[in-house]
Parts: C-alpha cells; structure tokens; sequence
C-alpha cells in the first residue's frame, strides 16, 4: 500500500460495518459517507481520556462555545465527541437532512443538535468542514461568510476527479476552498490523522504522551482559534503556514496518517477502515510533526491513491 491512506470517521463505535466501496468516499480522506455503528466501546473510553469539564472556557478568552459541524460522518462525528467531552455545544448537519442524525444526537447527549448546514454554518462559533473535496462547492458560503472554517478535505483524483488546478499545483485543496468561501477564514485542520485515532489519542495539557496536529491558514486570528481548539480538544497544533503550504500535511507527505498508526498492511479501503478500528494508534508529539512537516517533499497532487491490495 502507498502512503496515500485516509483519515477515517465514524458515527458510535462498538462494531464496523463495512460500507459498499462505492461510498468509501466520506467527509475526510480515505472515509465513508456515514457507517452503521452501534453503542459504546474503545473509542467513546478514549474520550474520556480527555479533560472534562463543566466551564470549559473559564480562562480562555476568545474560545468557541458552540462548535458547528457541516459534515457528521466519521471524522466530523470523532470532532462531535470531543467537543461536548470537553464541554462544547455540537451543532450537526449532513446533506441528508437533521432526521438522519437522530441517533448520533442522541447518543452525543444534550450539547448536541441536529440542523441544515447553513443552521449549523451560523450557529458556530467556529465551523468544521467535513466533506469531500468534490462536495466544497455545495458548502454555503454565505451561511459561512465572516466565519473560521476548518477544512479536513483531502484530495483524491479517484474519488474527487482529477482537478487541474490541484495536479498542476497552482492550488492546495484547502486554497481552492478558500477560493469558494471568499468571506470565510480556512484553516487546513484534521485531516492527517484517522477518526478512531483522533479520539483514542486525544491527551489533556500536560500529558507526557500528547500528540500534536498540523495546520495552516492564511489568517494569524483564525489559526489561533483553530490552535485554541484543538488544545480543548486534547492536541497541541503545529503551524505549517499559509495555505499554500497546506500540501504539507496531504497525502503521500511523511506526516499523513503513518505516524499515527505504525505500519499500516496493504489492504483496501474497507479492511483499511475495518483495521483502523482495532489499532490504538501513537503518540506523535509537536517536535516529532515539526520535523515530519519540514522534511516533506512536495508531490504531484494527483498521484495520490486511495487504499488498496496492490
């Protein structure tokens, strides 16, 4: 298998059903649009190796306290965990309707709330966009416009198409979001590492086994929010720079899913989601992604390949 591997995302976790491979083309990276997955396990303990708390903002001025989510697949439902462990309002929204995520409300408690994206768009204070590249176009700009939106998209050509902007690199994916919402601050945010990862190595401030995630963003005040709340959500961020830069915490670049979970067999991309699952991950400390970001190369955007046997 190359080291084009995806992050992936679920919903509750104690089983995984395989989706069709026609829908292994979710919200994030190498992920599913929505998965069957029942009640409580490994991933609802990892939570709760987060800090909890009743005032999460007390001393952090400027943080979010309502969180909106366009995009409730795995990763988006991973982010939705942590947040209302550490005491965020959860805002949810699909391209399906608020009916089909019932469930997840549920099982997320009172925080949470089902809404259309452009409810979920202006109810957050900061805004996770967890969708398919091919699916940015359909984000709502103006719903979005004045807005800090995290951008975990990642692009690949055999799930998105080719793009030339992006095989050419004139543009990053997360620069070509940032095109579509002109008056939105993007920062490239979660889309490195898989949504089970996510949860099980969320650490609180001060743990000596916290790991750190990349971003970038061409707004100084928007990657400080977006800094802010991964620090909530149990991760020190490490700034790549502008979007431009965004490239470096893509596929095929050393940082990209690997550290976060060893040595990762050759295998489609269900088995790949199905593995995920049942792997706790690393810890991959700030200094150790600095490292990763600075050494990558950059590669042809469109070679990148979802996973596979082969």
């Amino acid at each position: 298998m190359r080291n084009s591997l995806s992050s992936v995302r679920s919903s509750t976790p104690r089983r995984y059903d395989a989706p069709a491979r026609a829908r292994a083309a979710g919200d994030h990276a190498v992920s599913t649009h929505h998965t069957d997955l029942a009640g409580r396990s490994r991933q609802s303990q990892a939570v709760g190796r987060t800090t909890r708390t009743n005032d999460p903002h007390a001393g952090r001025a400027g943080m979010a306290r309502t969180l909106g989510l366009i995009g409730s697949g795995m990763i988006g439902s991973s982010v939705a965990r942590l947040a209302i462990a550490a005491g965020l309002e959860v805002v949810l929204s699909n391209a399906r309707g608020p009916q089909t995520l019932a469930g997840l409300v549920a099982d997320l408690g009172p925080r949470a709330r089902a809404a259309t994206p452009a409810e979920a768009a202006r109810a957050g204070d900061l805004v996770v966009a967890a969708v398919p590249l091919m699916a940015h176009e359909r984000l709502p700009a103006d719903a979005l416009a004045g807005k800090t939106v995290l951008d975990t998209a990642n692009y690949y050509p055999q799930r998105d198409g080719h793009l030339a902007e992006l095989d050419t690199g004139e543009l990053t994916s997360s620069a070509l979001l940032q095109r579509h919402l002109k008056g939105s601050r993007v920062v490239k945010a979660f889309n490195s590492i898989t949504p089970h990862q996510l949860l099980s190595l969320a650490r609180p401030v001060g743990a000596p086994d916290r790991s750190a995630l990349p971003i970038a963003g061409d707004d100084a005040q928007a990657k400080a929010e977006a800094a802010r709340l991964l620090d909530l959500l149990g991760y020190d961020a490490v700034d790549t720079g502008a979007l431009a830069a965004s490239w470096r915490s893509e596929p095929d670049t050393p940082v990209y899913v690997r550290p976060y979970l060893g040595d990762v067999p050759a295998m489609n991309v269900e088995d790949f989601l199905r593995w995920t699952f049942e792997t706790p991950g690393i810890a991959v400390p700030a200094a150790q992604v600095r490292k990763l970001v600075d050494g990558a190369l950059r590669r042809p955007a469109g070679e990148a390949l979802l996973p596979s046997k082969d």
